[in-house]
């Protein structure tokens, strides 16, 4: 298990995980922030539970945990559990940022804000999280009203988390089920091929095929 100082520096160095799975959820009916803050508690799940080692990496380790957290988001109706205590330590933390921030002249350590509020770095971090603000492409128009600019392009970063995910639930398979997607979808082997170096029929290949997909696709959705 990493330490709780490593845990800390691995929370805020991943940060950046969080906000490309949450801006996969855009536009779904749910405010931005809240989308982070959820993501928040899945990347604080997994800084918890990673364990270096067994040789994998953190992304690959943590993105379905955000993506879990963001996803339960929705099936609760798109409200963040957080817990009272942790709302008010959020305040003081928010508090003690910006005066830390303007005594020292920086942005303040985990470690550091962690000691001015009396409590563990694991605590500062999550309420750091908690009071995290939303980070949106938007430019500020009159009146304090706000004009979202759409990008054209699909994100580099969308089809990273997209491929993470799709590898996390291809480890969950079972062996020759996970052998039949490779063969299909890496190899690209036809059905008849697939069938024959699996010891199946080609009719058994589809209909187990059409079944995986499905299954797999309602994982990866909401």
């Amino acid at each position: 298990m990493i330490t709780c100082r490593d845990r800390n520096t691995v929370v805020c160095d991943n940060m950046g995980l969080v906000h490309t799975c949450a801006k996969r959820f855009r536009g779904r009916g749910v405010e931005y922030d809240d989308l982070v803050q959820a993501g928040c508690v899945g990347l604080i799940k997994a800084a918890d539970g990673f364990e270096p080692e067994r040789g994998l990496k953190f992304s690959t380790y943590a993105v379905p945990l955000i993506l879990g957290e963001i996803k339960r988001l929705f099936r609760d109706g798109g409200a963040v559990k957080i817990s009272r205590p942790l709302k008010e330590l959020s305040l003081c933390a928010t508090r003690e940022r910006e005066r830390l921030a303007m005594e020292l002249g920086r942005e303040p350590s985990v470690e550091e804000l962690a000691t001015a509020l009396g409590v563990e770095p694991t605590d500062a971090a999550q309420a750091i999280c908690a009071s995290l603000p939303p980070l949106s492409l938007t430019r500020a128009g009159e009146e304090d009203d706000a004009e979202q600019i759409d990008l054209p392009t699909d994100s580099p970063e969308e089809q990273i988390t997209d491929r993470l995910a799709l590898q996390q639930l291809l480890a969950q398979l079972e062996p020759q089920d996970r052998r039949l997607i490779e063969l299909r979808y890496i190899a690209r082997c036809t059905q008849q091929a697939t069938a024959e170096q699996l010891g199946m029929t080609q009719v058994q290949v589809s209909r187990r095929e059409r079944t995986l997909l499905l299954a797999m696709r309602e994982k990866l959705s909401i």
